[in-house]
């Protein structure tokens, strides 16, 4: 009797316990279920929202298009900022016109051909309190007025004294230059440039960039003012480097760095230059030729480009990195006017005497001269040398 009484309240709580979890189990899945209908609901009120936000955009804009995307929105973005960079080179190019910038391929009101490039661009460094030297140039081989003019046009040599300004801006020095030029009118007026000894790196690198800007020539070359050229020997020398579109022409020369302040040539970057103490090969100061595509270069680089303490070894460096053909062309060593006469060399340091300036510059800037006279002092000249 004990034995079956146990046995039944056994089952019992077995069926008891089996009724409770498929209560649990039905409670849950109800659960599930209300939640996965209001997550439904929900989502289905979003999207029902989402499409009627568009429509109405679509209603107001009058577009009839779906909103843009994300990259639509970047493109249209740069579009604007393009549209922005082309609005500024445009009133950019509308100013370099009224300032009288024009380019090369631009025919002439008549229809005619593009502006001839010129041969070359010549600066002539000259300083306050040079004007013997610089109405010695213009005598010997620079011209004036309507001979300077004809070297332009007909051998395309264009000749300029290049100067800085006083350090007190406006005074006697300034105004003896002013003066000077609109007589002349042959100076390049550097407003940059305070003018001084120590500046003439800075010099060189500012006639670069200025005449580049100015005028279009196959050549740019420094000149001092104390030296004299021979056009015609110059035109026939340059034009052997026509077909070199990166040429460092001149007359190659290396020399001592000194490290010592008191010293007449003392670098103060002496230590970049190694133990030796030695320059780099670099074309003499007194002249020398760098093509188009350097001056180019120079004067997109102006700001940037460092100077040394002499103006030749600073216009090395500024090619020594560059895939630049360095010409040592003795012709440009200038020494004295018997080799210039001889076809030795094209430019000379000194003045000549008078009487032979027709010989050595060539009888063709001088054509008032009669032939009888001509004959006469060549046989002069033959004597002397």
């Amino acid at each position: 009797m004990l034995g079956g009484s146990k046995g039944f309240n056994t089952n019992r709580a077995s069926s008891s316990m089996a009724s409770g979890s498929r209560i649990s189990t039905l409670l849950l899945s109800m659960f599930a279920t209300f939640a996965s209908i209001y997550v439904s609901g929900r989502l289905w009120q979003e999207s029902q929202n989402r499409v009627y936000l568009i429509k109405e955009l679509d209603r107001i804009t009058g577009q009839g298009q779906s909103a843009i995307s994300v990259d639509d929105t970047l493109k249209i973005i740069a579009c604007r900022e393009q549209q922005k960079k082309l609005s500024a080179l445009e009133t950019e190019l509308a100013a370099a016109k009224q300032e009288g910038f024009t380019s090369k391929f631009l025919t002439g009101n008549d229809g005619g051909h593009a502006k001839k490039r010129h041969l070359v661009v010549i600066g002539i460094m000259t300083r306050f309190g040079n004007k013997n030297n610089r109405d010695a140039v213009r005598k010997a081989w620079m011209g004036t007025g309507a001979m300077l003019k004809k070297m332009e046009n007909e051998k395309g040599i264009v000749a300029r004294f290049v100067i800085g300004k006083s350090a007190n801006h406006g005074d006697n020095l300034d105004r003896g230059i002013d003066n000077e030029n609109r007589q002349s009118n042959d100076f390049i007026i550097l407003d940059d440039l305070v003018e001084g000894t120590e500046d003439l790196p800075k010099k060189a690198r500012l006639f670069f960039a200025y005449a580049a800007d100015k005028w279009d020539a196959e050549f740019y070359a420094k000149v001092n003012d104390n030296i004299y050229v021979t056009i015609d020997a110059l035109g026939t020398a340059l034009a052997a480097h026509f077909d070199k579109p990166r040429a460092y022409i001149g007359c190659m020369k290396s020399g001592q760095v000194f490290s010592e302040p008191s010293h007449k040539w003392y670098e103060p970057d002496w230590w970049k230059f190694g133990d030796k103490k030695s320059y780099f090969r670099h074309a003499s100061g007194e002249m020398y030729v760098i093509s188009r595509a350097l001056a180019k270069f120079v004067s997109i680089n102006r700001s940037i480009l460092r100077t040394y303490a002499h103006d030749d070894v600073t216009a090395g460096s500024w090619f020594l990195g560059l895939n630049v053909l360095h010409v040592d062309e003795g012709k440009f060593c200038c020494s004295s006017w018997s080799s210039v006469l001889f076809g030795q060399k094209l430019c000379w340091k000194g003045k000549i005497p008078e009487f032979l300036e027709r010989f050595v510059l060539g009888f063709d800037l001088f054509p008032e001269l009669e032939e009888a006279n001509m004959n006469r002092q060549m046989e002069l000249l033959l004597l002397l040398v």
